[in-house]
């Protein structure tokens, strides 16, 4: 084999399978896998990151596919491991993307539309109210959430003065707040790998909720993609400077658009049980990252 990479790719949901295609189609390319390089078992050696046996130095790209098992530590060593090689995707990138601000901020800045958003230090906070007197209902994330974990709608004062201080317990250095979407309590996962759009399937908040995180109750169904939409979602792919995407969008009723919600840098694959319903993207996606990888292995050599 020419290249060696190393992976760590989630085996439940139908990941194991989906490992298995890649690596043959990698073989096929004469690109050696050495697979479940769990970084939370980094040990650093002098100038040497080990797992077990396997010197992570000597390998010539990283390609990392979970966000289940992540941890602070996996993190760490992937920052240091982006100096050594390239990663997929790229830890500046991926670091990015696991901020909602700076997405947000990312994207107004490179003309993507995304709903307005404020940030301002906990000692501000009396500002909050003067954006709900405009906004009339605004969301509060937490920046590092995920999954719709910390979510929590305000829809007046007396919401915002309720949940003030359960914040200030919580100890935050800032808030970061977005204005609500009129929209119909659906959203559109776009998929982009290396530019090219893979898939788009809906999420659906359950009934009496918004949140359309299948974490948080939603569910997936078909659905189809406009040139605007996919457009849109290469757009903020590229803004942020994800390799592998999945772009979370809403259609705004008001301004009759598509808003960017958040851009995710570890968007899984369709499960078994998906791929019955009809998400049959997954061999598209196997291939492009294939593409992908091949085409970084080169760049490196040049």
């Amino acid at each position: 084999m020419k290249h060696t990479i190393g992976m760590w790719m989630y085996q439940n949901s139908g990941g194991d399978e989906i490992q298995k295609k890649l690596i043959s189609r990698l073989n096929e390319r004469d690109i050696a896998v050495v697979s479940g390089l769990n970084l939370r078992y980094t040990v650093a050696k002098n100038d040497k990151l080990m797992i077990n046996s396997q010197v992570l130095n000597d390998l010539d790209l990283f390609f990392s596919c979970n966000a289940g098992e992540q941890t602070q530590y996996q993190v760490y060593i992937y920052k240091v491991l982006d100096r050594l090689m390239p990663i997929i995707n790229s830890y500046s990138a991926f670091e990015l993307s696991e901020d909602k601000f700076q997405t947000s901020f990312t994207l107004k800045a490179n003309g993507v539309p995304c709903t307005d958003f404020r940030l301002c230090h906990r000692d501000d906070a009396k500002y909050l109210k003067t954006f709900i007197h405009s906004w009339r209902k605004m969301v509060y994330k937490p920046v590092d959430g995920w999954g719709g974990v910390g979510l929590t709608k305000i829809e007046n004062e007396e919401t915002l003065d309720v949940l003030m201080p359960f914040l200030n317990q919580a100890d935050l250095r800032f808030f970061y707040v977005e204005k609500f979407i009129n929209y119909d309590n659906t959203d559109f996962r776009v998929d982009i790998v290396d530019g090219e759009f893979v898939s788009c399937y809906g999420r659906r908040a359950p009934k009496d909720s918004w949140k359309t995180n299948v974490t948080s109750g939603g569910s997936i169904f078909l659905r189809e993609a406009n040139d605007d939409l996919v457009e849109t979602a290469k757009k903020a792919a590229q803004a942020v400077g994800l390799d592998i995407a999945g772009v979370d969008i809403i259609y705004d009723r008001d301004k009759e658009e598509f808003v960017v919600l958040e851009v995710n840098g570890i968007p899984a694959f369709a499960t078994p049980a998906q791929e019955k319903m009809g998400l049959n993207f997954n061999d598209k996606k196997i291939d492009l990252i294939t593409n992908l990888i091949e085409r970084k292995l080169k760049e490196k050599n040049e």
